[in-house]
């Protein structure tokens, strides 16, 4: 059976659990570095993001998941979580882990206020669009050459990307019950 992590450090790891476990699979909150050993998959999930890459420097997460990624493990950052997966983000001084070639501006929509839920085409998924809920949403504003984009909105931003079997998605596909996007991301695991 498939054994995925999400991490527990902050933010909405229950709800990612919750979903994993919804389509069988095996899902466990990751605290510490070592529990990355025990997993085929990681998410990262939204909350704060400068919360997230604190905790996850000072409880030396961030070098085993980078050994990790290296061995080929897929890791997939949700809204805060694509924040800590990025190799650049403008005026962030916190802890990211910097493991996709992607630059990713924090807030970009506006405040908790300003969040959103739209219709989105994502073909690696099916041709039936993926209801995206998104608060306090980052934007991908720039993707690396070795970087796919999987999803836009109507006017070319980039809300979801894709390098190899690392993704980042600014929005929160755990708040809905279609669940398309974590098969998809747990079909990276054989990739």
């Amino acid at each position: 059976m498939t054994r995925a992590g999400v991490l527990g450090l902050q933010g909405d790891f229950i709800e990612h659990i919750r979903a994993l476990r919804s389509i069988g699979v095996d899902a466990v909150d990751v605290r510490r570095p070592e529990q990355l050993e025990g997993i085929d998959a990681l998410i990262v999930p939204g909350g704060e993001s400068t919360t997230i890459g604190k905790l996850a420097a000072q409880y030396g997460i961030i070098p085993k998941l980078r050994e990790r990624v290296d061995q080929g493990m897929p890791v997939w950052g949700t809204c805060a979580g694509a924040i800590f997966m990025a190799r650049d983000v403008p005026a962030h001084p916190h802890p990211l882990a910097e493991l996709m070639d992607i630059t990713v501006e924090r807030n970009a929509f506006g405040r908790q206020v300003d969040s959103f839920e739209v219709d989105l085409s994502v073909a690696a998924i099916g041709e039936l669009p993926f209801h995206a809920v998104f608060i306090r949403a980052p934007l991908i504003s720039r993707v690396g050459p070795d970087v796919e984009t999987l999803a836009t909105l109507e006017d070319g931003t980039i809300v979801a990307a894709q390098q190899g079997r690392l993704m980042a998605t600014s929005f929160h596909p755990e708040l809905t019950q279609d669940a398309r996007l974590h098969r998809y991301f747990l079909s990276l695991i054989a990739a």
